[in-house]
């Protein structure tokens, strides 16, 4: 049998487990039904991702094709077990990234130029520059003459064309088009790497909307494509100081589209830049200008995506925008929209105390589920999580609002104020109810079970009741509760 080169060898990985989807997204977490399964009835197992480490000799954390390599370890309750790994940030399938390093792992050169070597083939074939360059040669040309290539999503120049004679072929490609790039490109649909749901007009309009109603000048837009050139549609119209955006994504073809002072190249899972210290500038400038006064996030991540390693990245960027070196920097807050699922509520809450959750439902254009419109439980469960105070928000009451007078901000029809708990506490866009044994309003599906000590489906079964803590592994708590929670910020569970 032939042997199989060094440099083959080190772009395989060892058949180890990587949930590298968030711990309790439970329909697009990488362990599938399968570890599941195995782990049911057993002690509990999981991947913990570590912020902050540094390899004990001192190297930086090595590169897949997506940028630095975030590093995890196997957790059992809480403890690591086992070796210390380097896997990629923005894939959770070996098929669409098989980069994998133990830590303080020996790379031979072989090894290393191999995977260099390959980094270097997944890049793109023009750069930014060489991007901006051909778009205002095409931009120029007559209206027939301006093709784009659907199968390369491609914008094709007159001596390119017949090297794409076979593929697909859209023609008269108009101006109105090219402002519109999410809507000519194809949106990405792999969901374990980076698939793109795109908002919805009433969803990017309303944000827009608010956007100016709250008066910020300047927009940071994560993964939110469609607000961008929406912003950049309007902002001729603005007479009087129009609004600007920078885009941060990691799909490159928007780099078609848009200059260097519009658009960085940026994976948001471990905060790279692709374009470096160019692109890192352009940010920090963006960010910084007026002293940092008039600008706000707007991040629209994937939602099988690492709550840590998100909030890590954006807790980088507000580091990036509090070195304006005005005095009260430190003890202001970067305005932020964080658009994600109400069900991850308690998880970016570990992060940002701060934020709270808003009514407002978030729809997208190509997404099945979530849309407006639908009532009980197939509406979008998309919100808003901001630390924008509540009361400064008005969501539209023609859609279904309302002011809750006690609560002082708006909230959906059904979310009835409840006055044991003092709040609107519906957060599915239901009315809840309040239960007295368990201190709280539940869904109103839910009953409450005595065996379990809480609100359950009424079809729940019993036999995880006594399951405990996941970080410390004891049976009179659950990890909500746990004391141990924040006893190790630098491991992110």
């Amino acid at each position: 049998m032939r042997r199989r080169s060094e440099a083959a060898r080190s772009l395989r990985r060892p058949p180890l487990a990587r949930p590298l989807g968030d711990l309790k997204c439970r329909g697009h977490c990488v362990r599938g039904r399968r570890w599941r399964r195995a782990m049911e009835g057993g002690p509990r197992l999981g991947v913990a991702l570590l912020l902050g480490d540094r390899d004990p000799s001192g190297a930086p954390a090595p590169h897949c094709p997506h940028g630095p390599a975030l590093l995890f370890t196997k957790n059992r309750q809480g403890k690591e077990e086992g070796r210390r790994f380097y896997a990629c940030s923005a894939c959770r399938e070996r098929k669409d990234c098989s980069f994998f390093q133990w830590e303080g792992e020996k790379v031979s050169e072989a090894r290393r130029l191999a995977q260099e070597k390959y980094n270097q083939s997944r890049r793109p074939s023009f750069s930014h520059s060489q991007n901006v360059e051909r778009y205002k040669e095409f931009v120029v040309l007559p209206l027939s003459e301006r093709k784009f290539c659907q199968e390369c999503q491609q914008l094709l120049l007159p001596p390119e064309w017949s090297g794409h004679s076979g593929h697909r072929v859209l023609g008269d490609v108009s101006v109105a088009q090219l402002r519109r790039p999410s809507q000519l490109l194809r949106p990405l649909e792999n969901k374990k790497t980076n698939a793109q749901y795109l908002f919805a007009d009433r969803s990017c309009h309303f944000l827009l909307d608010l956007i100016v109603a709250l008066r910020f000048k300047r927009v940071l837009c994560i993964g939110t494509p469609r607000l961008h050139e929406l912003i950049k549609l309007r902002s001729p119209q603005e007479q009087e100081s129009p609004i600007r955006s920078l885009l941060l994504d990691i799909d490159f073809r928007y780099s078609q589209f848009y200059t260097e002072e519009e658009f960085c190249h940026y994976n948001m899972f471990n905060h790279y830049f692709f374009g470096e210290e160019t692109a890192r500038g352009v940010c920090q400038e963006f960010l910084q200008r007026d002293e940092g006064e008039g600008v706000i996030m707007v991040a629209d991540p994937p939602f099988g995506g690492l709550v840590e390693a998100l909030a890590f990245a954006f807790k980088q960027l507000i580091a990036m925008w509090k070195r304006t070196g005005g005095t009260d920097a430190a003890s202001k807050e970067l305005p932020i929209f964080w658009i994600f699922p109400y069900f991850f509520e308690s998880r970016i809450l570990e992060f940002f105390p701060s934020f709270r959750m808003l009514d407002y439902q978030v729809d997208y254009d190509n997404h099945a589920l979530y849309k407006h419109g639908k009532s009980g439980r197939k509406q979008s469960p998309v919100r808003i999580f901001t630390n924008v105070s509540p009361h400064l928000i008005v969501l539209p009451v023609e859609e279904g609002y309302r002011l809750c007078c006690i609560c002082q901000r708006y909230v959906s029809s059904e979310n009835q104020h409840c006055e044991a708990c003092n709040s609107c506490t519906s957060k599915d866009g239901r009315r809840w109810r309040h239960c007295f044994l368990c201190k709280t309003c539940v869904k109103p599906s839910w009953v409450h079970c005595r065996v379990c000590d809480r609100c359950a489906l009424p079809s729940h079964s019993c036999k995880n009741a006594d399951a405990g803590c996941y970080v410390c592994g004891a049976a009179d708590h659950k990890r909500t509760a746990c004391p141990n929670l924040h006893a190790a910020p630098r491991v992110c569970r």
